[in-house]
């Protein structure tokens, strides 16, 4: 007897639909068209002003953010503005300090501070004394992070009858640390006077012993980078690679920072921060001190980067 079996209809293959075919054919155009994920918003950035300035005073720097980062929120502190701007930096920074905290405390992926000329050692100190800020990118724009030693006319206005070296008798007396400027006064020619009388840049530096050393070299250290700006033909900063933690020895002959104490003794966290790689240096020529948050070249090469 011969036996016939056939397959049962479930088994047997079935040629896809239509609808099938029509859905795998446009699936490679359908990834392809995807829309992206959402990008992470913005970090805000805070802006602090320098010697004499207000916040008016980058209306183009606020412009240019902006436009190649829509949404960001901005803020440009009006504190300390033209002449207050010579009050003493510890009250500057306690003041700064105050207007900065509910900015980072409603910020949790972190802030970015960009800061000019004067303000980049307002923003130094409070990266140092500030135990919780989460700073992300520290601008440092022109600033003299080592200081000052130079005849500006800012300085002929300031104290008419005293040169530059002849300035350390003012400046390092209690009655010239009252002036913002006299803070941050570097005597290559007066060292131990400088170290002694110096009630600010002399312990942000941590030159000079003090009971805040160790923290505060801690709290700098929370710091993601730091981008350090300034160049050649600003006119203002003296020697121009203060910008650069450089400075003059005893004979003014300028020592970069890698030959500077603070960064061999790593005396508060600058060797720890380039062995890391998060110092960026955009030293730029051309460029005078009262133009450096009005130039648009230099905005997209140096600081826009680095607004995550």
């Amino acid at each position: 007897m011969k036996t016939h079996w056939s397959m049962p209809e479930s088994w047997r293959p079935r040629l896809p639909t239509l609808g099938v075919v029509f859905t795998l054919a446009l699936l490679p155009l359908l990834l392809l068209t995807a829309p992206p994920p959402p990008k992470a918003p913005y970090k805000p950035v805070i802006i602090v002003h320098g010697l004499f300035d207000s916040s008016a005073t980058f209306r183009h720097l606020l412009q240019y953010i902006n436009q190649t980062h829509p949404g960001t929120l901005v803020t440009v502190l009006d504190l300390f503005d033209g002449g207050e701007s010579l009050r003493p930096l510890w009250e500057q920074v306690q003041g700064f300090q105050k207007a900065v905290t509910p900015i980072m405390e409603q910020s949790p992926h972190g802030v970015h501070l960009l800061c000019y000329s004067q303000g980049g050692l307002i923003c130094r100190a409070l990266l140092s004394v500030m135990d919780e800020h989460n700073v992300d990118t520290f601008i440092s724009l022109s600033s003299p992070q080592m200081g000052q030693y130079g005849d500006t006319d800012y300085l002929k206005w300031l104290f008419p009858t005293s040169m530059r070296s002849n300035l350390y008798r003012i400046c390092y007396s209690p009655w010239g640390q009252e002036f913002s400027i006299c803070n941050y006064w570097h005597d290559p020619h007066h060292p131990d006077l400088y170290l002694n009388a110096s009630s600010f840049l002399a312990l942000i530096n941590g030159e000079r012993d003090h009971p805040n050393a160790t923290v505060w070299r801690k709290n700098f250290l929370r710091v993601k980078r730091v981008v350090l700006i300034g160049g050649p033909d600003d006119g203002v900063i003296t020697p121009w690679q203060s910008s650069f933690f450089g400075f003059y020895d005893a004979n003014e002959t300028v020592l970069e920072m890698e030959e500077q104490q603070v960064y061999l003794l790593d005396s508060f966290g600058l060797k720890t921060l380039s062995a890391r790689g998060s110092i960026v240096r955009c030293p730029t020529p051309g460029i005078p001190h009262t133009a450096w948050h009005s130039n648009r070249s230099l905005y997209e090469a140096c600081i826009e980067p680095w607004l995550s």
